[in-house]
């Protein structure tokens, strides 16, 4: 799940810049339907001004969420109950447990009675049929229709909230080609349901097939599709589990698996989203995966691929030292912009990032990525070794040249 684009950079804040600044999720901080809140203040040269206040982690766009509360307010008991009710009403019609018996009994149906609501996104059964009389909807629904949901629902478009693009089939594949050849058999799959299904359907296809993966996503549609062992309703924002005590035991029991050992997590962010809140989240993942029994990674960090424009690249690395850009450009098959086989400017921003070794990721030198032996890591064609910085110094794919007032290599 990928949202906005260039113009989103660093969306409401920046460490020292004017705007916003996120202190964070705050213990006892109220909540709307995303979960809690995050707080924060208006900055201006990187000081606080003004007085600090909560605001929805999600949305950024308050026609989307429009809860605010001052840090220091006061709320009365009618007002809270208020909130509460309106929280109530705005969680979705089906439980999770009860999609999953929708399911059960949606695939028992003849081809024929397998309908799909385009306009409510929801599976129906043919008892529901005629309060969706005047909805368009898709008929016939096959299993492979259902394998894929990614395919079968519309993606969110808004950017400002939690817009999916989702990955072609060119960079799916290669990351799961990837992730079986480095050795992993699970993953933790955040924000990715395209990765997620493939995995899904390979495994009930393919005996041999080894790699297992659980998602968490905000869209609560796909619980429509897998069961509570196979998807979590997660806000990445403020690391919240829509399904509680016992959504975060199933993450746990995942990432337990094996004492924690072969467990990758790949994240496709929003990219309006704030670094810092999804840096926390993902620590927060980490943590619960350190707490595995055996306790052997008390010094480690649980491999990541945390997929994002190259323009984060500072910030990622002010959250996680450890981690570094790969080259390899990750194409979306809704997205205007980023998609394979675009050149110049307009190719695609989207990075890897990853906490493994830089060697260790291959990357299809059919496509124009070459070893360099200097930095020990593969690159695009276009990104040559500079022996002044002695680095390979490109960002967007394109040559950069040495700039030698500057002292770096810089875009041409």
């Amino acid at each position: 799940m990928a949202a906005g684009g260039a113009g989103d950079r660093e969306g409401w804040c920046g460490p020292a810049a004017g705007g916003l600044a996120l202190l964070g999720p705050a213990p006892g901080a109220p909540s709307c339907p995303h979960g809690p809140a995050l707080l924060f203040v208006k900055t201006s040269q990187g000081k606080e001004e003004g007085r600090r206040f909560y605001a929805c982690s999600a949305c950024r766009d308050r026609k989307d969420c429009n809860f605010f509360q001052w840090e220091d307010e006061k709320v009365s008991e009618t007002r809270l109950a208020a909130r509460e009710e309106y929280n109530r009403n705005h969680q979705p019609f089906f439980t999770h447990r009860q999609n999953v018996e929708r399911y059960k009994n949606f695939v028992l149906l003849p081809l024929s009675k397998r309908r799909f609501c385009q306009e409510c996104q929801q599976l129906l059964l043919p008892a529901e049929w005629e309060k969706h009389s005047d909805h368009q909807f898709l008929c016939d629904i096959s299993t492979a229709q259902l394998k894929s949901p990614s395919r079968l629902m519309y993606p969110l478009e808004n950017k400002k909230t939690n817009a999916q693009y989702l990955f072609a089939d060119r960079s799916c594949q290669f990351l799961l080609d990837l992730i079986i050849d480095l050795g992993f058999r699970r993953v933790l799959s955040v924000g990715t349901p395209r990765l997620h299904e493939i995995i899904q359907s390979k495994a009930s296809q393919e005996e041999d097939f080894k790699v297992r993966s659980l998602l968490l996503d905000i869209d609560f549609r796909y619980s429509q599709f897998y069961t509570e062992d196979e998807f979590c309703h997660y806000n990445m924002f403020n690391h919240y589990f829509f399904g509680g005590e016992a959504a975060r035991e199933t993450c746990r029991k995942f990432l337990y698996q094996d004492n924690g050992e072969r467990v990758i997590m790949v994240t496709d962010p929003p990219f309006g989203g704030l670094v810092e809140a999804l840096a926390s989240s993902f620590k927060k993942l980490m943590a619960m995966w350190k707490e595995a029994e055996g306790g052997g990674h008390n010094s480690q960090e649980m491999p990541t691929f945390w997929i994002f424009p190259y323009f984060f690249e500072s910030r990622i690395l002010e959250f996680f030292p450890s981690f570094s850009m790969m080259d390899y450009q990750v194409d979306y098959d809704n997205h205007a912009l980023y998609k394979h086989g675009k050149t110049g400017r307009r190719q695609s921003p989207v990075r890897i990032f990853t906490n493994l070794t830089p060697s260790m990721i291959v990357l299809p030198v059919e496509e124009g990525y070459r070893f360099c032996t200097i930095c020990q890591r593969y690159v695009s064609s276009g990104n040559q070794h500079c022996e002044m910085c002695n680095s390979c110094t490109s960002k967007d794919g394109r040559q950069w040249k040495h700039c030698v007032l500057c002292k770096k290599c810089v875009k041409p």
